[in-house]
């Protein structure tokens, strides 16, 4: 069986309606690094009514078991 990672995914939604564009942090918790990015399109598009082409990723990294959060 695959083994579930956890990923940190850094990046910014730049909406119009939004003066400067909004940056995040979000870790996420998937099996492959693209199903956290797909994770991360899907949920910030649900929150903040963006668009996949309004939605830009900076860096994915996996974030190691003794790693803290945040």
């Amino acid at each position: 069986m695959s083994e579930v990672k956890i990923f940190r995914v850094k990046g910014e939604i730049n909406k119009q309606k939004f003066f400067i564009p909004m940056a995040f942090s979000q870790e996420i918790r998937a099996v492959k690094m693209e199903h956290a990015v797909e994770r991360i399109y899907a949920e910030m598009g649900s929150r903040h009514r963006a668009k996949r082409n309004q939605i830009t990723i900076f860096s994915v990294e996996e974030v190691q078991p003794t790693e803290k959060a945040g």
